[in-house]
């Protein structure tokens, strides 16, 4: 088909069935950092709905704009209908700027106005960092391994995408299972509802309907306004000032901006092995000045293009799903609509679209890998749990003392981490492992599918590249740090050193013939060589 000449439609009733998908991810998102902000950091309604959501919202109209033209510009291209990339608040960031960011400077100063200010001052310089992304990126893809870039990501549609969001029906199964009844039947099963109704809408509107008769939704219209978005230049001049007199913020967001534009990379990668081609650099750009944006009008929290476009490509959708995100979360955040849908909708309802996307996800990457590399995913997964295990370890010491007990060690005392070592809970190792979860899992991912294909020189320079981040705290850290050789280091430098070396002396028949491994599949032909690249 000639692409010049191709009449992409922009909007088709399949989008309808991906806007509650993607709205819903993007709604939680907003509920969530609003919640946060106003009830944990005591910031008044004046700043999260009149300036904080208005910004997100203007930040993903940006955005959108770019990628609804670049979806047309695909199709065009490549001469078939694509799948817009879905685009919103990045979740893993977000919550890294609202505990690493915007709550240490809360609660050392209790002035939230300091910390809203601090906030989008490290979102602007943030979003610099993201859009430099787009030098290394196209590189960094070129080079990595399928399973790694995906592997990761299904880490986190794994843990954070897909369990929280089960837990949460099954706290609430009236609700919770109602709805995920519907995603089952329409958007997992694939089969029609009567009128050809959209699941994802009748999931949370009969999960709604169901809080409403048992007294756990609210109808609240005291929010409804008008907030319209406003640039803040002098608070942004103000937060920007504060990072550079507190440069150990940076520490902070830095190694968070690099994940940022490595989440992009690795949904572009999602994309493509869907089926639709996107220029990495350019998208890593894009998600970069739509956060600068947000932060100049008020929000401190990145956009990223979102995980989960297979799901949305499943769906058929094309580019009127997120256009009508956008205009949609717009007009709930310019007219104060958000605090009505918090208290309508509840999460029990929108939980089981989540689910959804993580199922989607990690089904999507075991057709677009070679399943030999499905060693290489799985390996790819298990940081996530780490740090999945790490942020409810966190939150049940925070319960303890919110609860009144008194006298805990905090998590990392010495004799606590000796005391859980005693129970089988390996906190020093779970804690490295959650530092960079998402490049770590890259990186493993990326070297079990070298080795795999004998391509060991290529997973000996990631190894090394593992060890260089991990000396200076990019991985396995909490902040960023003067070069040191710890263990860990050392443990990559040896492995990268056997990788590079050993093959070069190891006798030809070793990598010409591969072992049989007992009581494991034989997906690997025994007869294939080594690549040795």
């Amino acid at each position: 088909m000639d692409g010049r000449t191709y009449d992409y439609k922009l909007f088709t009733r399949s989008d309808f069935s991906a806007f509650w998908a993607l709205f819903t991810d993007n709604l939680v998102n907003l509920l969530i950092l609003s919640g946060v902000c106003q009830f944990v950091f005591q910031m008044p309604a004046e700043i999260v709905f009149g300036r904080i959501v208005p910004g997100a919202a203007i930040a993903i109209l940006a955005g959108v704009a770019v990628y609804t033209y670049m979806a047309k510009w695909a199709a065009k291209t490549q001469g078939k209908d694509v799948t817009a990339l879905p685009y919103g608040i990045s979740t893993p960031v977000m919550f890294v700027y609202l505990f690493g960011v915007i709550g240490p400077i809360y609660w050392a100063t209790q002035d939230p106005l300091l910390a809203w200010q601090v906030g989008i001052g490290a979102g602007f310089m943030g979003g610099i960092v993201a859009a430099l992304g787009a030098i290394v990126g196209p590189f960094l893809k070129r080079i990595t391994p399928r399973a790694g870039m995906l592997g990761t990501l299904c880490g986190i549609a794994l843990v954070f995408i897909g369990s929280v969001p089960l837990a949460e029906i099954f706290e609430h199964p009236i609700i919770g299972f109602t709805s995920l009844l519907f995603i089952l039947w329409g958007l997992i099963g694939r089969f029609r509802l009567p009128g050809n109704i959209p699941a994802g809408l009748v999931a949370i509107g009969a999960g709604t309907i169901i809080a409403i008769a048992l007294g756990e939704s609210k109808i609240d219209v005291s929010g409804i306004g008008f907030y319209p978005p406003i640039p803040y230049f002098g608070d942004l001049i103000v937060g920007v000032q504060y990072l550079f007199a507190n440069p150990e913020l940076f520490l902070v967001l830095i190694p968070v901006q690099i994940y940022n534009f490595i989440e992009t990379m690795n949904n572009v990668e999602s994309a493509e092995a869907a089926g639709d081609h996107y220029p990495v650099g350019l998208c890593q750009v894009t998600d970069g000045a739509g956060t600068m944006i947000g932060a100049l009008f008020g929000s401190p929290f990145p956009t990223t293009v979102y995980i989960g476009h297979p799901a949305y490509k499943r769906l058929d959708a094309h580019a009127g799903y997120i256009v009508g995100v956008a205009l949609v979360i717009a007009a709930a955040a310019f007219l104060g609509f958000l605090s009505f849908l918090a208290g309508l909708i509840p999460i029990a309802a929108a939980a089981p679209v989540l689910v959804f996307v993580s199922v989607s996800l990690i089904t999507n990457t075991a057709w677009a890998v070679k399943p030999l590399h499905m060693a290489a995913v799985s390996f790819a997964i298990l940081p996530h749990i780490s740090a999945f295990l790490m942020v409810k370890w966190g939150s049940l010491m925070n319960a303890l003392r919110s609860s009144g007990v008194e006298g805990l060690p905090a998590l990392g005392d010495e004799g606590l981490t000796a005391a859980l070592l005693m129970e089988g809970a390996h906190y020093e190792g779970h804690l490295a492992l959650s530092q960079g979860a998402i490049l770590t899992g890259l990186i493993w991912g990326a070297i079990v599918a070298d080795v795999i294909d004998g391509r060991f020189r290529m997973a000996g320079g990631f190894a090394i590249a593992a060890a260089v981040m991990s000396s200076i705290g990019v991985i396995h850290s909490f902040t960023l740090q003067a070069p040191q050789l710890d263990g860990i280091t050392i443990g990559y430098l040896i492995i990268g050193a056997f990788l590079y070396v050993y093959p070069m002396f190891a006798p030809k028949e070793d990598l010409e013939h591969r072992v049989i491994v007992p009581d494991e599949p034989d997906l690997i032909d025994d007869d294939t060589p080594a690549q040795q690249a």
